[in-house]
């Protein structure tokens, strides 16, 4: 049995992963899946991060997710907990002093190809009830930790893997290739989908984290 820990991105709760988390604890794993203090503009990524490893508590064999700026705070929690592995899912990649401001335009980001609209960038293809609950739930995402500089020195010693979501409208994928690339090395595992696979296709997703945890590659991996 594993330990998930399943971090949202910006703006956002740990309902989120509801669906995922149903799907692993089927498997007979545990979950936790905060919400961030991401609407206080006092707290900061460490403060994300003890909401993370205040969660993990003692729990053991943490396998640690993190999606989009979550990227941010999931090398943090690995940095404290004896996680035995790392995924990012649709996620930023930070580097050491860098803010996620910043990270933009160091790997060259021109933008997503959804606009304005939030169901057209995020949930597009979500099932439209299940979007709606998602938008009720979204919250103000603070400022200052975009700014804040990653206070890392180095990407934690944790075998690491990144799953991009090939019609994801907000991190396209060809520069979510390129960046997990340049950034960790890794060839990329793939899905179909946009960016909240984890609305859109849980069970798909909670397949291929279990197919990391076993070290295999993703089941819908190119190739």
């Amino acid at each position: 049995m594993a330990t998930y820990a399943l971090i949202h991105g910006a703006g956002d709760v740990g309902w989120y992963w509801h669906l995922v988390a149903g799907e692993l604890r089927g498997l007979g794993h545990e979950v936790v899946a905060p919400d961030l203090p991401c609407d206080d503009e006092s707290k900061g990524l460490g403060d994300y991060a003890n909401a993370v490893v205040d969660a993990i508590g003692g729990r053991a064999g943490v396998v640690v997710v993190a999606q989009s700026f979550g990227g941010y705070t999931a090398p943090l929690v690995c940095a404290r907990v004896p996680a035995e592995l790392l995924v990012l899912v649709a996620g930023m990649v930070p580097a050491p002093g860098e803010s996620a401001e910043e990270m933009f335009a160091a790997t060259g980001y021109e933008g997503g190809s959804g606009g304005d609209d939030p169901i057209a960038t995020f949930y597009h293809d979500v099932e439209p009830a299940l979007a709606a609950q998602a938008m009720a739930r979204e919250r103000h995402q603070a400022e200052a930790p975009g700014r804040e500089p990653w206070p890392l020195d180095r990407w934690p010693d944790v075998p690491t893997r990144y799953l991009l979501c090939r019609d994801d409208r907000l991190f396209p994928a060809d520069w979510t290739r390129r960046v997990a690339r340049e950034r960790l090395g890794l060839a990329a595992d793939e899905i179909a989908g946009g960016h909240c696979p984890a609305l859109s296709r849980p069970t798909e997703l909670a397949r291929c984290l279990e197919a990391f945890r076993r070290g295999h590659r993703s089941p819908s991996a190119p190739g």
